[in-house]
C-alpha cells in the first residue's frame, strides 16, 4: 500500500527528525517526509529550497526528500497530530499516511510497514496497555463523548500509543473523529496547548473524570478507535516500541530525556544505563543527514558503549 510519512517538531526535536529520516532511508522508504514545524529551519535543513509560502524542500537521497511545512497553530504539536495527518493526505496522492513522533526510529523495513497498513489503522501498544473495559479512564471517555453523540464500544484491552499512527485513506474518517474528540477534550481542559507532557501548559487538578484525559492526544485516539467499530485496527505489541522484550520495530524514546540530551555516563553511574532505543538511535544518527558533528557522534557512541558496560554492574536499587 503506497504510503507517505509525516512528523511534527520544534526546538531540539529537529535532531530526532534527522535520525528518523536516516532510519527511513535505511528502511527503503522513497517519497516525502512531511515535517511540520515551528521556528527556524534546522541547521541540517538550511539548504532546503522554497516551495511556496511556508514550505521548503530538501533532497536527502535518491527518491527521498523532506518537505518542511511551517505551521501556524497555537496548539501543542501533540494535540495537532490528526489535523496535520489530514492536511498531508489532502496534499498527497498516497493511499495512506503514517505519522511518527520525532523521537521514534524506524528499525524495520518499509515493506513491512506498508504491509502492516494493509491490515487497517496501524498502532502500537502503549507501555500502559492494557486498559480494561471498565477502567475509570474508559468509563470517563464514554460519559464525556456520549454527550457529543458518540457511542463508544469496547474493542478489547489494548491501549494505543500515539507516537506512531498509520491511517489508510479509506479509513480517514477516524482522523475526523480523533480531531473532533481531541478538540472537545482540549476545550474542557482549557485549550489546545494543555498536555500531560513537557513543552505545554499543564493545568492543576483533574484531567477529566478520573484523569481520563491526562494524555489528551493519546486518550482521544483510543476513544476514537472505540467510536469507530467498523474500522479495522491492527495493533503491534509492546515490544514494537521497545516497551517489552523483543526486537522493536519502532523504538520510541518516551519520557523527558531524549537520546540527544542524555548524559549516559552520569546516568549509568546513577544506576540508569542506556536502553535499546538509545542504541538504535545512535546507530541511525549518521546517514544521508548529519545532524551531529563527527566529534560529537564519536563521543556519544563512546559514552554509550562505556555506559552500557557500567550498566551490567550498577543498577538502581
Amino acid at each position: 500500500m503506497p504510503a507517505t510519512v509525516c512528523t511534527l517538531f520544534e526546538r531540539q526535536y529537529h535532531l530526532g527528525v534527522a535520525v528518523l529520516v536516516n532510519s527511513l532511508a535505511r528502511a527503503g522508504y522513497t517519497g516525502v517526509v512531511h515535517a511540520g514545524f515551528r521556528g527556524p529551519l534546522p541547521p541540517w535543513g538550511e539548504d532546503a529550497e522554497p516551495r511556496g509560502e511556508n514550505a521548503w524542500e530538501l533532497p536527502v537521497a535518491d527518491g527521498l526528500r523532506v518537505l518542511f511545512l511551517r505551521l501556524q497553530t497555537e496548539a501543542h504539536f501533540a494535540n495537532y497530530k490528526p489535523d496535520f495527518m489530514k492536511q498531508v493526505l489532502a496534499r498527497s496522492d498516497a493511499d495512506a499516511v503514517l505519522y511518527f513522533d520525532p523521537d521514534v526510529v524506524v528499525n524495520t523495513t518499509w515493506r513491512y510497514l506498508e504491509e502492516w497498513l494493509s491490515c487497517g489503522v496501524a498502532v502500537c501498544d502503549d507501555v500502559n496497555s492494557p486498559i480494561p473495559e471498565n477502567h475509570p479512564h474508559r468509563v470517563g471517555w464514554r460519559r464525556f463523548f456520549h454527550k457529543l453523540g458518540y457511542d463508544l464500544r469496547f474493542r478489547g484491552a489494548p491501549y494505543a500509543n500515539s507516537g506512531a499512527v498509520g491511517v489508510p485513506r479509506r479509513y480517514a474518517s477516524l482522523l475526523e473523529t480523533w480531531s473532533h474528540m481531541l478538540a472537545a477534550a482540549s476545550a474542557s481542559l482549557g485549550g489546545a496547548d494543555v498536555v500531560g507532557i513537557g513543552g505545554g501548559r499543564n493545568l492543576p487538578g483533574a484531567y477529566g473524570f478520573a484523569d481520563c484525559f491526562r494524555q489528551p492526544d493519546q486518550d482521544t485516539l483510543n476513544a476514537a478507535i472505540e467510536a469507530s467499530p467498523d474500522i479495522p485496527v491492527s495493533f503491534l505489541g509492546k515490544q514494537a516500541m521497545g516497551f517489552d522484550a523483543g526486537t522493536p520495530a519502532l523504538p520510541h524514546a518516551t519520557g523527558g530525556k531524549k537520546p540527544w540530551s542524555r548524559r549516559y555516563l552520569r546516568e549509568a553511574l546513577g544506576g540508569k544505563p542506556p536502553v535499546r532505543v538509545d542504541k538504535i538511535f545512535w546507530k541511525h544518527a549518521n546517514g544521508p543527514l548529519h545532524p551531529f558533528s563527527p566529534q560529537e557522534l564519536a563521543l556519544k557512541r563512546a559514552f554509550l558503549a562505556v555506559a552500557a558496560g557500567l550498566g551490567r554492574f550498577i543498577r538502581r536499587s
